[in-house]
Parts: structure tokens; sequence; C-alpha cells
């Protein structure tokens, strides 16, 4: 569960701007804010049902954004390359240059 809570908080990251402010709202609340079904239901004053098909149908439209458009998917490809030029940076004798090249890139993420 973790897992996919922690995925959607990037999905959700990457591609809010797309949602519907109601999508972002329940979105928000519910994985960043920890809010239960019953609280949002509560705080929108709709039944918990509502509540749930929403999250679901904007998590469907969150996995269809990433699978075409790839954000999440380079943001962890870079992260890895990132990872392995600290890594290199730390063996080799030109590590000035490449420390100036790696703080770039993170500069852009």
């Amino acid at each position: 569960m973790l897992e996919k809570t922690t995925r959607m908080n990037y999905l959700f990251d990457f591609y809010q701007s797309l949602l519907t402010p109601k999508q972002r709202s329940y979105m928000s609340l519910y994985y960043l804010d920890d809010f239960s079904l019953g609280e949002i239901a509560e705080e929108y004053q709709v039944s918990r049902q509502a509540v749930y098909d929403n999250i679901k149908r904007t998590e469907t439209m969150l996995e269809e954004y990433e699978e075409k458009l790839l954000l999440f998917q380079k943001f962890q490809e870079r992260q890895k390359l990132i990872a392995e030029l600290k890594d290199l940076s730390q063996k080799s004798d030109d590590s000035k240059e490449l420390q100036h090249v790696i703080q770039l890139l993170e500069k852009l993420e």
C-alpha cells in the first residue's frame, strides 16, 4: 500500500495541473493529508461512494497520463543516473567537473 501511495503522490505532483480543481482537492486530501473517504465526503457533503469513485477515476487518469507522457519514469531514470554519476565522481580524478555536471542536473529536477 505504501508503494502505491508513494507512486500516486509522484504522479499527482507531475500531473495535477491536468486535473479539475475537485479532483486535485480530493487527491490532495486523500493522499497528501491522509483524510479518510468519510472525512472527505463529510467535508464536501457527498457520499463516501462518490468520493471513492472520483479518487479511483482520478488514479486511472494519472496512470494513463504517465503511460503516455512518462514524466515519472524519466524522473526515476534521471535520479538513477545522478546517483551513478555521484558514485563515479568519488572514484574519478577529474571529480570537480563531474561534481559541477551533477549539480547542474540536480537543479533541473
